[in-house]
Parts: C-alpha cells; sequence; structure tokens
C-alpha cells in the first residue's frame, strides 16, 4: 500500500510514547510511596504526568537520592 509498516507510523510512535510516560509514571508514584510511606498527592501526580519521557526517566533515577519530600518538590521546581 503505502509502502511503510505500523510500526513506522507517526500515530504509532505516538501511541508507544504514551504507553511508555504512563508506565514510567506509575514506576514512580509506586517508588514514591514507598519511600515516603504515603500516596502521592493528587497536585504532585499532575504535575510528574505532566512531565516528558526524558524527565521521567530522570526523575525515576533522582528519587533514589531523595531523602524527604521536599527534595521532590525542589526537583519538580527546577524542571
Amino acid at each position: 500500500m503505502l509502502g511503510i509498516t505500523l510500526e513506522e507510523t507517526r500515530v504509532f510512535q505516538e501511541a508507544i510514547e504514551i504507553g511508555q510516560e504512563r508506565a514510567t509514571a506509575d514506576v514512580i508514584f509506586r517508588l514514591l510511596k514507598k519511600r515516603f510511606r504515603q500516596e502521592v498527592s493528587e497536585e504532585l501526580r499532575a504535575r510528574i504526568q505532566s512531565l516528558p519521557l526524558p524527565a521521567l526517566r530522570k526523575l525515576t533515577e533522582d528519587l533514589l537520592d531523595f531523602s524527604y519530600d521536599a527534595d521532590l518538590q525542589t526537583w519538580l521546581k527546577a524542571q
């Protein structure tokens, strides 16, 4: 037909990226809950979910260095 596969389409690539963003955010929420022994607030969830995939990946690594929930606030302000 057009000489491209489904995987090569822009729509498919965007769907994959959205899925990766959601999965990465879910991991972040689970790690933060375990680290700080409390659920992530809806405000923070919204801020984290609005981050692009590269920032989400960086947060996944950086949150391992957080000692306090204020560290997350500081990290988000720097983005």
